[in-house]
């Protein structure tokens, strides 16, 4: 394309070049800030609403929640200040005065959410309590990148207020699956499951769970977390419920997240030289109808050819047609390309003699990508073709993960493994050995996978009996 930064040379500047050329998103005048462009939002919409549909249906209701925190509240809960304090945004003057108490700029809502829960529970008979909010966040990162870390982002997280441990761990695992089926069955990319090490969980959580994605340069992504925020928050905030024999007792908390750094990873996960790749469940455009004809006679029969053809799809198949005439049709394969549609379709003159049309798929360049088919079988052979698609890009993720896991035996192999993508090691779960490989390697610990290789080995660092093995890699 000459536009776009080749992977291999830079990969950093080809994220940033597709961001760029695909219209995604811009930067703003506030340091660490983007602007969402339509096209870019347009992906963040798709990932809303996939993973709103799934949270209400485990029964969560959204709600909104106010964006500025009492700063009492932050210090409410010692581990939670002490984690967010370094990243907070602090309001001091409102309305050109001091104010009495300085507001924080909503980093994560526990304390809030909290604060109201109070409020709302009384009784046993009020749990379990499930509510998800959608909104932005500000934390002040030093280093940002767009999508991945910025000074603000959107995300929707999720709090719920239950009677025993045992319900809030077991919500705590249940939404970690809800988060594993977006990532593969829209997303379409591979996650590991894992528990977060004691130095790497959310801060005032009682055990904090992760998924963690590999992207195309073999560095990990945490993509979303579920914690079991215990009755931390509950004895911070004093939410109390009257149980069935009518004792007074501190109910047990979780929350989760997920964030627009998604976007980032499915632009990493799937893209290529020539720009973006969408799976066809997140793409805003799945389908972009080309019309090429020379003269005035063709042009109006392929393009009410063309018009058929999307009337045939919609409104099953997000689908346009790109008749602009001041672009040549093979400007317009290489800008929707760039732009990552799954699937385009190209109707000619001959096409439209022969009541056919051309399928090229976005994953497959080339002709291995290219079929005729039959206008009167074009829907059922776009919805075959978008689930074919849909599919491979997972298959194809999931080989990139399964050649870049490595089951390193000596600590001179982990650091080999880690500059390659994952390593899968044992670990005798102390946080001077993990402190250790940080230092050395600048990996860390993504997690302690859920499932395990059964039995027990030797930790990678010094040597002292394991009963788990960790992932660790290098890591956005």
């Amino acid at each position: 394309m000459g536009r776009i930064t080749p992977r291999h040379e830079d990969y950093s500047q080809w994220y940033l070049d597709v961001i760029r050329e695909a219209q995604l998103a811009d930067y703003a005048p506030v340091r660490g800030c983007i602007v969402f462009r339509p096209y870019g939002y347009a992906i963040w919409e798709n990932i809303q609403a996939a993973v709103d549909r799934r949270f209400k249906a485990h029964g969560y209701r959204n709600a909104y929640f106010p964006l500025f925190i009492p700063y009492s509240f932050i210090q409410k809960e010692k581990e939670h200040v002490s984690g967010f304090s370094p990243e907070l945004a602090v309001v001091t003057i409102g309305g050109g005065e001091t104010l009495e108490e300085p507001l924080v700029v909503r980093p994560t809502s526990e304390t809030i959410i909290g604060y109201m829960y109070a409020q709302w529970i009384q009784s046993y008979r009020d749990l379990p309590l499930r509510i998800n909010q959608w909104c932005n966040v500000v934390r002040w990162e030093k280093r940002t990148r767009p999508f991945l870390r910025t000074l603000e982002f959107l995300w929707q997280e999720a709090h719920s207020v239950f009677a025993t441990y045992e319900e809030a761990e077991e919500e705590a695992l249940r939404v970690l699956d809800l988060y594993t089926d977006f990532a593969v069955e829209d997303a379409a990319i591979p996650v590991i499951q894992g528990r977060k090490s004691e130095s790497e969980k959310f801060a005032g959580a009682l055990r904090s769970y992760t998924i963690e994605a590999m992207m195309g340069d073999g560095r990990a992504l945490q993509s979303a977390t579920s914690h079991n925020l215990g009755q931390n928050f509950s004895r911070a905030f004093e939410i109390r419920y009257l149980d069935a024999q009518n004792q007074m007792q501190y109910a047990w908390t979780t929350s989760h997240g997920l964030s627009t750094r998604v976007v980032g990873a499915v632009i990493m996960v799937h893209g290529d030289d020539r720009g973006l790749i969408l799976p066809p469940r997140l793409a805003p455009i799945q389908v972009i109808i080309v019309p090429i004809w020379k003269g005035e006679e063709e042009r109006s029969r392929v393009l009410e050819a063309c018009e058929q053809a999307r009337r045939m799809l919609q409104p099953e198949i997000r689908v346009e047609v790109d008749a602009r005439e001041e672009y040549t049709p093979g400007w317009k394969f290489n800008e929707w390309e760039l732009r990552g549609v799954p699937l385009r379709i190209e109707i000619g003159p001959r096409d439209v003699t022969e009541r056919q049309a051309v399928l090229a798929r976005r994953d497959q360049p080339g002709p291995q990508g290219k079929r005729t088919v039959p206008m009167d079988g074009l829907r059922e052979a776009v919805q075959e073709t978008l689930s074919a698609i849909q599919a491979d890009l997972y298959q194809r993720a999931l080989a990139f993960q399964k050649a870049h896991t490595h089951y390193p035996e000596t600590y001179e192999q982990l650091r080999e493994a880690v500059a390659d993508g994952f390593a899968w090691a044992w670990w005798c779960g102390s946080a001077e050995c993990e402190g250790r490989i940080k230092a050395d390697t600048t990996a860390t610990n993504r997690c302690i996978p859920l499932e395990q290789p059964g039995g027990q080995g030797r930790c990678i660092v010094c040597g002292a009996p394991a009963r788990e093995m960790a992932v660790f890699a290098r890591a956005y």
